[in-house]
């Protein structure tokens, strides 16, 4: 004699085969699925920030974060051409994202607690901070240099409300002149008006590759600050999916090209990932 199932089984198989539907429907709905079927990636970024996203001689689009987007356009169609660059203003990274406009947003995003409440951050490909821009000749070698020289040394520094305060974070007694434009705070280097410029490193480390034997900076650097891309909250796949190729870029199979990229833009050479226990788990 065979027994009814009990309402309570039934339900709970009712239950079951419906979280297992919506799961799978869940998945379908990935941005990730619809990448794939549109058969290329869109990325918004910019066209004015050398070495991050600026256009070279022949129109393109070329820099670190260029180079970021195709790294994950190779990860989904095995052709790092196959993705769209939608140019947009600093302001339009996030609602770009919310609205559709684009897949992903990667244009040097520095994360903030704040915008990690509208958009998911990816993994980090750089982490940024304020360098000094002396020249090749200067007699200051390194910070310690510099800070024992008192306020006998002039930085110069773009113009902004916080600008003394982030020059004497890290030389307290120096001299600060503000400038109007990034040109002509490095002119007042180039002139010899001030020994050194305080900028973003990375815009440090692209002169000094653009301008080799000119420059020198001090192997040191302060106030840091993340940069990631930026995907729309709410897909896990789509994240996942991104992540996975900024690690393998940084850590694994594509660390050639990730480490091609940071020379090319930064003269720097990254020591190749070291081989045994995954480094994340120490």
């Amino acid at each position: 004699m065979h027994r009814r199932p009990s309402l309570f089984k039934a339900c709970v198989f009712v239950l079951a085969a419906s979280a297992a539907v919506m799961g799978v429907a869940h998945a379908a709905d990935s941005k990730l699925d619809s990448v794939l079927a549109r058969g290329k990636l869109i990325v918004g970024t910019g066209s004015t920030n050398a070495p991050w996203h600026f256009q070279g001689a022949d129109g393109k689009l070329q820099g670190f974060d260029i180079d970021i987007a195709r790294m994950v356009a190779k990860g989904l169609f095995n052709d790092p051409s196959k993705v769209e660059f939608v140019v947009q203003s600093s302001d339009a990274r996030i609602p770009n994202l919310l609205t559709d406009k684009v897949d992903m947003s990667c244009q040097f995003i520095t994360v903030t607690a704040s915008r990690a409440q509208q958009v998911a951050f990816t993994l980090p490909y750089y982490r940024e901070g304020v360098g000094l821009l002396l020249p090749a000749n200067s007699k200051y070698k390194e910070i310690d240099d510099l800070k024992a020289a008192g306020d006998g040394v002039i930085v110069a520094v773009l113009q902004n409300v916080y600008a003394e305060e982030l020059v004497h974070q890290a030389l307290p007694k120096a001299k600060v002149d503000q400038y109007d434009s990034v040109d002509l705070m490095y002119q007042a280097v180039n002139s010899g008006r001030a020994d050194a410029a305080a900028t973003d490193q990375s815009s440090v480390k692209y002169l000094m590759v653009q301008n080799p034997g000119r420059y020198r900076s001090p192997a040191y650097a302060w106030s840091p600050q993340t940069y990631a891309c930026a995907v729309k909250r709410g897909d896990q796949d789509w994240l996942n999916f991104v992540n996975t190729v900024l690690h393998e870029g940084m850590t694994g199979v594509e660390f050639p090209t990730y480490a091609a990229s940071f020379k090319q833009w930064f003269g720097v050479d990254l020591p190749t990932p070291a081989i045994g226990f995954p480094v994340e788990y120490k």
